[in-house]
């Protein structure tokens, strides 16, 4: 006769698979675009690539800058003084350009030489047991939709950690007027429960399986059957793996995005479990040395560990004490400093007001501390060995004073839109250059989805008030791109940042022209806010030692500023005679080389160089506008207001102002050239018209004539509904997108979602 234990461990093994539905093999690779890990290409090989690309660079812009000279030495003395200003203005605008150049170069040879040294941390199976730090995922969401939040909660729920915890900020307003609102706040609320009733069927298995375990231990190796035991782990490990299987099954797919999710938080696991299950399987059939007691032990605990979480909300708005401003910064704030207290909710005037107690009270709300935090944005998709990987790497001795460390996040792949795939094109090439930072201790926090130790935030909080209350600020809010600003604070205080170099996270890319806009507008505001700050900590210290870390951070703060400036101004005046200096374009040479390089051993085409230079040409105008609100904020004091990327289904509506500029651009463009024909300045003119027609190619391969008439008219709003605007416009007095930022909106389902009944099948699937 069996014993419940093993009754029990088969009944888990052999759940009703077959009810589930077939699982449907995705068409579309989610493989690792680090191309190192695919083609197994020699570093080295890359890092002398990068070093003569470099050495060429560097020679033809001291031969043209020595050219430019010695025409500018020629000059002087004449009574016309304006060629000299000319050829200085070229000369620095040509060299702003250059720096850009040297800076991708650079942080390429920093990026490979890391991987040269780099050594995945092992996923072994921990005998010891130890107390490991605590974890809690912060998931910021303003009015995302269900499904997007929904998958990034999942995301971070089955994450191979032990006891986290995963809080979902709402940033809603908490008392909604509008219907659709009210409906959708009620759905997002409600996935908290959901997916902790998904994880509680597993995780109680498993804990059981765990305990019957300890039990037989405890009564004495000698009545333990260690073969029984082995055989009971093998079918335990294909349980678990069934179970990741069914859930990929029960989820369409039907976007890269859920594709995407699936991949990474269910296939990949799943194939983990079946992969262990055979090993086990040679092992019995084999006659190795079988598993210790110990081992089999630490084994049942990391599986139970794996659904072990605590789901919860909170609402920062709901309370009259807390930080009302509207930022994804303050959202997190407001939580972080509730970490570790015991509070309880009292009624004043005002609203509610939430006060500390002691922890015995009957109706006291303890929020727990934690040693680690995840801020992970709500369109964010983690490896599921993310957290595992990151705190073990944080956890070393050598790395005491390590603040943040990330991956810096990947575009998802395989996008439906063209815009998508080349906007994320230059994500994944920025991830290349965030790892080379790292090289030249120069790293930045990139916030979608940090490990950050919250002692480190600790060191950083300032308190300030607002409306009367005091409020904490971990994460500084004075510029919409905070995690930039406070990755300076920590250095200052003798914190370090660090890119772990794997591609680990995934973050998803504006669809659409609008969203983008709204997105890299807020990207471009900012730095030169910082530069102050950034110089300050340079020149408070041994400036010649960090000459390297102040090369790439200044850089990186000024870089739209300087490029955004300078290309529309090489456009528009005709530097006709030093166009012709043949070292001019071999100063770029190299640059793009590797670019392109890059761009096709990260999954790309050739073809997508030209279109990233296209959409950078398209940019141009939304990237002065952020740098224009920097210089307005610099002469104001007044914050921007913080806008979202909206995440939402459908079009987002472009602002008809740079929809008129990007037209205006090309028009001028296109008068630029004519002139310059009528002048006989043939190098400029050609160079004008080219830009033209690469700017109408950017415009109805990014844009669209259909979506610019549709934005630029009053015709189009007539026909939007005006209950979809409201979904992300409602809260536009607080900074939110404009009401018109959207246009063809679909509403979230209010019964919901599909993922909701599906779930508590799979539930009952595999472990009723």
């Amino acid at each position: 006769m069996k014993s419940t234990s093993e009754c029990e461990s088969a009944h888990f093994a052999n759940s009703k698979d077959s009810d589930a539905k077939k699982l449907k093999n995705p068409k579309t690779s989610n493989k690792s675009k680090d191309y190192f890990c695919q083609e197994n290409l020699r570093c080295r090989r890359e890092i002398l690539l990068s070093q003569f690309g470099v050495f060429v660079t560097i020679v033809a812009t001291v031969i043209f800058a020595g050219e430019l000279v010695s025409c500018m030495t020629g000059i002087k003395g004449q009574m016309h003084q304006w060629p000299i200003f000319e050829d200085t203005l070229l000369l620095l605008l040509v060299l702003g350009l250059i720096y850009g150049n040297l800076v991708y170069q650079l942080t390429r040879i920093g990026y490979f030489r890391r991987l040269q040294v780099h050594a995945p941390l092992a996923r072994h199976r921990q005998v010891q047991e130890e107390v490991l730090p605590s974890l809690t995922v912060l998931i910021p969401s303003y009015k995302e939709e269900r499904e997007v939040v929904y998958r990034t909660m999942l995301s971070a729920a089955l994450q191979e950690y032990p006891d986290k915890r995963i809080v979902l900020c709402i940033d809603n307003p908490p008392d909604p007027t509008d219907e659709g609102d009210r409906a959708l706040l009620q759905s997002v609320r409600q996935l908290c429960a959901e997916i902790q009733k998904l994880m509680d069927g597993p995780e109680k298995r498993l804990a059981r399986l765990l305990r019957l375990y300890e039990e037989r231990m405890a009564s004495g190796a000698r009545k333990i059957n260690m073969r029984a035991e082995v055989l009971m782990l093998r079918n335990t490990n294909n349980a678990v793996g069934k179970w990741f299987r069914q859930q990929a099954a029960l989820h369409s797919g039907n976007t890269h995005s859920d594709r995407l999710f699936i991949d990474q938080t269910y296939i990949k696991p799943s194939g983990r479990y079946f992969a262990r299950a055979r090993q086990l399987d040679e092992v019995l059939s084999s006659g190795e040395p079988l598993p210790s007691t110990d081992e089999i032990l630490s084994e049942y605990k990391q599986l139970a560990s794996r659904f072990n979480v605590t789901m919860s909300s909170f609402e920062r708005k709901a309370f009259i004490n807390l930080s009302h401003e509207s930022n994804k910064a303050m959202n997190l704030n407001s939580y972080i400093g509730l970490l570790g207290k015991s509070l309880r909710e009292r009624r004043v005037p005002g609203g509610l007001f939430l006060e500390p107690c002691a922890p015995e009270s009957r109706d006291a709300l303890t929020i727990e501390p934690a040693d680690y935090l995840i801020t992970l944005d709500a369109d964010s998709i983690l490896s599921s060995d993310y957290a595992r990987r990151l705190i073990e790497f944080a956890q070393q001795p050598e790395n005491r004073r390590l603040a943040i460390i990330q991956t810096p996040y990947s575009a998802e792949p395989n996008p439906p839109t063209t815009i998508e795939r080349i906007a994320g094109a230059t994500t994944d090439m920025q991830y290349i250059i965030h790892q080379g930072f790292t090289h030249y201790g120069a790293t930045f926090w990139v916030g979608a989805n940090a490990l950050i130790r919250t002692s480190a935030l600790d060191d950083i909080c300032v308190i300030e008030e607002e409306r009367g209350y005091p409020i904490r600020r971990y994460i500084q809010d004075r510029t919409v791109i905070e995690d930039t600003e406070s990755s300076i604070d920590l250095t200052i205080r003798g914190w370090k940042l660090y890119n772990y170099p794997e591609r680990l996270s995934y973050s998803a890319t504006p669809g659409d022209y609008g969203a983008l806009l709204i997105q890299r507008r807020r990207w471009a505001n900012g730095g030169l806010i910082i530069l102050p700050k950034l110089l300050g900590y340079l020149l408070n210290r041994n400036f010649f030692s960090r000459a390297s870390e102040g090369f790439f951070r200044i850089h990186y703060l000024i870089s739209i500023a300087i490029v955004n400036i300078a290309i529309p101004i090489l456009l528009f005046y005709p530097f006709e005679e030093h166009i012709r200096n043949i070292w001019l374009p071999m100063t770029c040479v190299p640059y793009f080389f590797l670019y392109g390089r890059d761009l096709l051993k990260t999954g790309y085409r050739l073809f997508d160089l030209f279109r990233v230079y296209a959409l950078n040409l398209l940019l141009i105008p939304i990237n002065l506008g952020g740098v224009f609100k920097s210089i307005q904020q610099l002469l104001t004091h007044e914050k921007t207001p913080f806008k979202r990327t909206p995440k939402v289904a459908g079009r987002t509506a472009a602002p008809k102002a740079y929809l008129l500029v990007t037209i205006a651009f090309i028009l001028l463009l296109l008068v630029s050239s004519v002139i310059d024909m009528l002048y006989l300045r043939w190098f400029h003119a050609a160079f004008a018209l080219a830009s033209a027609l690469i700017f109408i190619y950017a415009f109805i391969v990014f844009i669209g004539p259909k979506a610019f008439l549709e934005d630029t008219s009053c015709y189009s709003y007539s026909k939007v509904d005006n209950k979809a605007l409201t979904r992300v416009g409602s809260d536009n007095n607080v900074g939110y997108p404009d009401p018109k930022d959207l246009a063809g909106h679909k509403r979230a389902t209010t019964d919901g979602g599909p993922h909701h009944e599906k779930s508590q099948a799979a539930d009952h699937l595999a472990f009723q």
